[in-house]
């Protein structure tokens, strides 16, 4: 659905990137999946690279200031800014839900890590690296066409957010 007007191809790309941020956040979750089936861990190197990347320059900032660096650079520079297109800033915000719902899950898997039951740990751990990666590869596939990707709940608050 593209109600705000037409996308062009930079448009698109640059809807696509902060994706990015989801699936290097996640990728931790993915070790206990990855390390049962080899396979997969050939199909993810290339996001272990890139996140690899990405925690080097986040921790180079003081008490790993980095992300909310980041976070914040992009909900002000990019999702809060009229003069770019609409289809970029709605990514954009969902991008950063997504990392949000991550956010989140860390939480409650350390909470539940406290209690030391290691399989419903890495059972959660695959769920939810499945889930952020199956949404942000939906994600960019929908961008990619041009298309709002509607994620059920997460969509309806990018929509509040972004005007």
């Amino acid at each position: 659905m593209s109600w705000r007007g037409s996308t062009t191809v930079k448009d698109r790309i640059f809807a696509c990137l902060p994706y990015l941020l989801p699936l290097i956040e996640v990728s931790n979750f993915g070790r206990p999946l990855l390390s049962e089936f080899p396979p997969l861990a050939v199909v993810f190197s290339p996001l272990f690279a890139v996140s690899s990347v990405y925690n080097t320059i986040a921790r180079s900032f003081p008490f790993g200031l980095g992300g909310l660096i980041i976070f914040f650079a992009l909900f002000m520079l990019v999702v809060r800014n009229e003069r770019v297109p609409h289809f970029i800033r709605f990514n954009t915000m969902q991008a950063i839900l997504l990392n949000i719902v991550i956010i989140l899950c860390t939480i409650v898997l350390e909470l539940i890590g406290i209690t030391g039951n290691g399989f419903a740990l890495s059972t959660l751990a695959t769920t939810i690296f499945l889930g952020i990666v199956v949404a942000s590869a939906y994600s960019i596939v929908q961008s990619t066409l041009g298309r709002y990707a509607e994620i059920p709940a997460i969509s309806d608050a990018v929509y509040m957010q972004v005007r």
